[in-house]
């Protein structure tokens, strides 16, 4: 198609006179970056195409990934590294007077997810296809993704994020794939020539039309798979005539937009009863139009039904959607006429389960006078599946009568989704090596029991590739003048980086790119937000979800700390720092959102004082995605990593900073226990209470945080200073974050850490001053990092629980 500048630019012209109808002239920035796309698109087709090829001759087990969050970012910049075509390409344009890095503006971040769940799910898909496995996303086509997050006095605002607003060239459209979703109604049965019928009638049917994207992985043509996004259309043209007629224009087009609404935003706010229903109405509609199309095309494929399991593997990426497991048993039984024995045993075998938390609001419990009327004959799956569990747990284990009871799917009023999920998979791991083993001991100690050999680990991975490779071009540069280019493909190679370790020059080349880094993320944040960061200054960095249990609050008691002290001492400090934070509180959670003005309000205070913004800055960066993420990472020297022990599954970017170079600040949480395995006590800062101290004292009610808030005098000025006025905050809004604390006994211990958090931190600022040690300690975390890329954890889970094998 094209191999140099040359075959470049002609295959471009071609392509923008034939998409566009204009000259280059005449051309827009997005009709550019248009052409573009759809010119990768064509060199993406015909590889599909010679894979397809490929596939048809050489039969292979598909892997369909169900989530309900694909955090894929931007598509352009990472397929051209992926192509290899990057400096063609920008070289080329040139050529034309056309600037890349403004075409690269032109592509919105794809409005598919929030946090580390959707981009996890992203970074499997990338390694999937690097890997050879044919593995499928599949989820929903959202209109207006979660929410734009806009700072307003130092509040959260929410703005739909209109990321479709000028189209989405690199989806396709394919109304022929259409799947019809069926909720409400009756289930009438029939007896039929000894078996019996299960008809669904009066339904109200929704159109799932689904839109695909292409997943094109690093110098792999030939393993091209697919993320497909559903959206929910109205079955009809949605438009009540006769009403419209009257004049009655809501009422005329009032199912359309009840329809529409399903696909319209991911995790629409659920603290009132339609929200909820809203939410669970999402999560059958991209499982049954999923689970629908899959089988539809492994028909196709002339395999007998009775061997699925040997050819689809269905995996479910949190509890999101459990519901695959009735839903598969209703097409097997219901349209493929096969008994309830085998159809559990095909869905048990073909099914598999992701845990990603142990919090219990996230272990969804739906009522089950919702899901009855939602998805009647679903409900009705549910409660056989519950009925013949329990009765085979009583039969299994006579001498515990508890058990059954314990561990059921049904519990009085509510559905317990993540029960559903264990039950009806043959495999469930946990995302952290501490976080499996709190699984089992905690969690789901009895269904561990009973499944003894079910629940297993695979510890996350994120793709080195787009978090290195793409988003450090410098670092990467000097990466592969030291080791050669094979670590792109294999990142166990970035070991080979600690024989660099005592070399002076490259230590040096490693802080001169830091800086640069730094350099590129300060110039977005003028841009951005009009503040003025020094580039010279420590980076210490918390990006992530606004939750009590990430413990941002901790990172800002610090902050606030430090500032004590410098109005008392301006000498206190040797070198200027800036603190950075970034992240999204749920629309409806008030303490994080109560957090977020927290912050900026400290921020005002800091910024705008004199005495002390030479040494100290504080910025919240406004609405974080994967694209300010790329420009974050690589910037940063202190990764903050503070959750409360026990609380993070796992986290990702804790490895996202580790491999550009940041050093971790963190608790024994998560996967934070194995990086510290990996690079060794001197190269991480660990601090605070471990899992089973925070399990005892929760167990025991045997903390106190009065008794902190009387013991530290810097502890009680900074929970004062809350309350006080300090901030001229009129209407006292810090006082429900400072009764969580003294009042509500600080339920994720923020207070029992802090002077170990702080001391720590002090410890760290001075091993940064030997500055030597510090980019030892650097390129340490760069060189283990290898371990945590998702090329190892996919080849884990094809290997260890799809029966795939990798290449």
């Amino acid at each position: 198609m094209f191999f140099d500048k040359e075959s470049f630019k002609q295959a471009y012209l071609e392509k923008f006179a034939e998409a566009e109808g204009k000259t280059l002239d005449e051309g827009t920035s997005w009709d550019k970056y248009h052409a573009l796309v759809l010119l990768l698109k064509e060199k993406i087709s015909l590889c599909r195409a010679l894979s397809n090829e490929e596939y048809s001759r050489e039969k292979e087990k598909q892997v369909y990934y169900f989530s309900m969050e694909f955090l894929i970012g931007k598509l352009l910049p990472f397929y051209l590294v992926n192509m290899e075509i990057h400096d063609i390409v920008r070289n080329g344009l040139a050529d034309l007077n056309i600037n890349l890095e403004y075409l690269l503006e032109q592509e919105s971040d794809a409005g598919l997810g929030n946090g580390g769940l959707g981009r996890l799910a992203a970074c499997f898909l990338d390694s999937m296809s690097f890997k050879g496995v044919k593995g499928h996303g599949n989820g929903i086509h959202y209109k207006y993704g979660l929410f734009e997050q806009k700072l307003v006095n130092g509040f959260q605002a929410e703005v739909a994020d209109n990321w479709l607003k000028n189209g989405y060239p690199w989806e396709m459209r394919k109304p022929d794939k259409s799947v019809v979703v069926k909720y409400k109604g009756k289930v009438r049965i029939e007896y039929v020539n000894d078996k019996l019928n299960f008809i669904h009638e009066n339904y109200e049917p929704i159109l799932a039309v689904p839109y695909d994207i292409p997943v094109f992985s690093y110098r792999n043509p030939f393993y091209i798979n697919n993320l497909r996004l559903w959206s929910a259309e109205p079955m009809t043209t949605g438009l009540d005539l006769e009403l419209f007629n009257r004049g009655e224009f809501n009422q005329a087009i009032s199912y359309k937009s009840e329809v529409e609404a399903i696909s319209y935003i991911l995790y629409p706010e659920d603290s009132h009863n339609p929200g909820r229903e809203l939410r669970l109405k999402q999560e059958y509609f991209f499982v049954a139009a999923g689970l629908g199309s899959i089988l539809r095309s492994y028909k196709k494929s002339n395999s007998a039904i009775h061997e699925f399991a040997n050819w689809v593997a269905i995996h479910i990426n949190d509890t999101h959607a459990a519901l695959c497991i009735p839903e598969l048993m209703r097409l097997l039984m219901d349209e493929e006429g096969l008994e309830w024995d085998e159809a559990w045993e095909i869905t048990v075998n073909s099914t598999s389960y992701t845990n990603h938390t142990i919090l219990p609001e996230a272990l969804e419990k739906w009522p089950v006078v919702m899901v009855r009327y939602l998805f009647p004959r679903i409900y009705m799956i549910i409660e056989e599946i519950d009925r013949r569990y329990r009765e085979n747990i009583r039969t299994r284990f006579p001498k515990e009568p508890q058990l059954s009871d314990q561990t059921a799917i049904i519990q009085g009023d509510l559905v317990h989704m993540a029960h559903l999920a264990i039950i009806g998979s043959h495999s469930v791991n946990g995302v952290a090596d501490l976080h499996t083993r709190i699984l089992k001991g905690q969690i789901f100690t009895h269904l561990n029991q009973i499944y003894p050999n079910r629940l297993n680990n695979k510890t996350n991975g994120v793709s080195h590739r787009r978090f290195l490779y793409a988003a450090n071009h410098e670092l990467s540069q000097l990466i592969t003048e030291a080791i050669g280019p094979h670590w792109k493909r294999d990142a166990g190679e970035l070991q080979k980086l600690k024989t660099f370790a005592y070399d002076s020059s490259f230590i040096e080349q490693l802080a001169r790119i830091k800086t640069q880094n730094k350099h590129r993320l300060v110039e977005q944040v003028r841009k951005r937000q009009g503040i003025e960061l020094n580039p010279y200054s420590l980076f210490d960095v918390q990006v992530k979800r606004i939750h009590a249990y990430k413990r941002q609050l901790l990172n800002v008691f610090k902050i606030m700390n430090l500032y004590n002290h410098l109005k008392a001492n301006p000498n206190y400090l040797r070198e200027p720092q800036t603190f950075i934070f970034a992240g999204k509180a749920a629309p409806g959670y008030h303490y994080a959102k109560t957090l977020i003005k927290l912050i900026n309000s400290l921020a005002q205070k800091i910024n705008q004082d004199k005495d002390v913004n030479e040494m100290i800055k504080l910025v919240f960066l406004e609405n974080f995605n994967v694209t300010l993420g790329e420009l974050v990472y690589p910037a940063a020297d202190i990764s903050e990593q503070i959750s409360t022990a026990g609380k993070e599954a796992s986290g990702t970017g804790n490895m996202k900073f580790m491999m550009n170079g940041a050093i971790t600040l963190g608790t024994l949480d998560g996967a934070n226990v194995e990086i510290r395995e990996a690079v060794g006590d001197e190269n991480i800062f660990i601090f605070g209470l471990k899992a089973e101290e925070v399990l005892r004292y929760s167990l025991q009610s045997s903390y106190k945080s009065w008794d902190e808030y009387l013991r530290d005098p810097q502890l009680k000025r900074i929970l004062d200073q809350l309350v006080c006025g300090y901030f001229q905050d009129v209407g006292g809004e810090f006082i429900p974050i400072h009764d969580s604390l003294l009042h509500y006994n600080d339920e994720f211990f923020v207070l029992k850490d802090f002077n170990s958090y702080y001391e720590t931190y002090l410890k760290m600022l001075n091993y940064y001053s030997q500055k030597s040690k510090w980019f030892q300690s650097t390129l340490i975390n760069i060189a283990e990092s290898g371990r945590f890329s998702s090329d190892r954890t996919i080849k884990e889970y094809a290997e260890g629980i799809w029966n795939i094998h990798c290449r």
